[in-house]
């Protein structure tokens, strides 16, 4: 997937644990780990928002992207409705 997760880079840069967070945020150390893995098919702007806040960054500082000429082919499965 070219959309990769950053969190831990940022974790480590807070000094601030997994754990830490997913408390601080209100989510459960398995969904937080559960996002670090990238396991995840998406994230609610809200608990996105208290991950920045939480940390102090933007979303671009917890997610990456490496382009993929196949992102532009097809209909997302998902995203239709």
């Amino acid at each position: 997937m070219p959309v990769r997760i950053t969190l831990d880079a940022m974790l480590s840069r807070r000094g601030m644990t997994a754990r830490e967070l997913a408390a601080t945020v209100g989510i459960s150390e398995t969904q937080m780990s559960l996002f670090r893995s990238g396991k995840v098919k998406g994230i609610r702007f809200r608990t996105l928002a208290r991950l920045c806040a939480a940390l102090d960054c933007v979303p671009g500082d917890l997610l990456d992207y490496h382009f993929d000429p196949d992102d532009l082919h097809g209909a997302d499965a998902d995203a239709e409705g």
